[in-house]
């Protein structure tokens, strides 16, 4: 039988951090499923879902906690449930020119119609004529299959003439 952990990183950014944990987690038989894991103002930060036979897990865990020195880590055993199968799975991009509480918003609109948001990716550039700092993000959202999306599209192109920004929804 299998025993699930998801691991959230954070340390220095520096060569050999991803080795480091690898190699922890091949030492005890482990498998590393999936991960997101990115360079934030001078700091690696990610989350990590592992599995690993349950007769090493407890090794595994005490392994990952020895790297302390080196990574802040926070280590959950998770268990493996089936997601809830009324749900439709869409895809949100947004962009717009920065300011603070676009995700607040957006979040909160969201929120008040059961949608939950899987997967979040953002980052701020510069925009190609004025230079001026653009924000783009990317969402994954598990949608209650009862939803009218007609009702949760026109919310949204709402909130997006209020926040002067553009947001698409697209079935996935």
């Amino acid at each position: 039988m299998a025993t699930y952990l998801v691991l959230t990183i954070i340390g220095d950014d520096k060569p050999g951090l991803v080795e480091l944990l690898s190699e922890t987690i091949a030492r005890h038989s482990g498998n590393w499923l999936e991960s997101n894991m990115a360079h934030l103002a001078g700091k690696f930060a990610g989350i990590l879902r592992v599995s690993v036979d349950d007769l090493h897990a407890d090794a595994l865990v005490q392994d990952l906690q020895r790297l302390s020195s080196v990574l802040r880590l926070v280590v959950e055993k998770v268990s493996m449930t089936e997601p809830p199968a009324r749900q439709r799975t869409l895809r949100l991009t947004l962009v717009g020119n920065d300011r603070p509480g676009i995700i607040k918003e957006i979040s909160r609109a969201l929120a008040a119609q059961h949608v939950n948001v899987e997967e979040l990716t953002t980052q701020c550039s510069s925009a190609p004529m004025s230079g001026e700092p653009l924000f783009n993000a990317q969402a994954l959202l598990k949608v209650p299959t009862d939803l009218d999306l007609h009702v949760l599209q026109r919310q949204l192109e709402r909130l997006a003439d209020d926040l002067i920004v553009e947001i698409n929804l697209a079935t996935l």
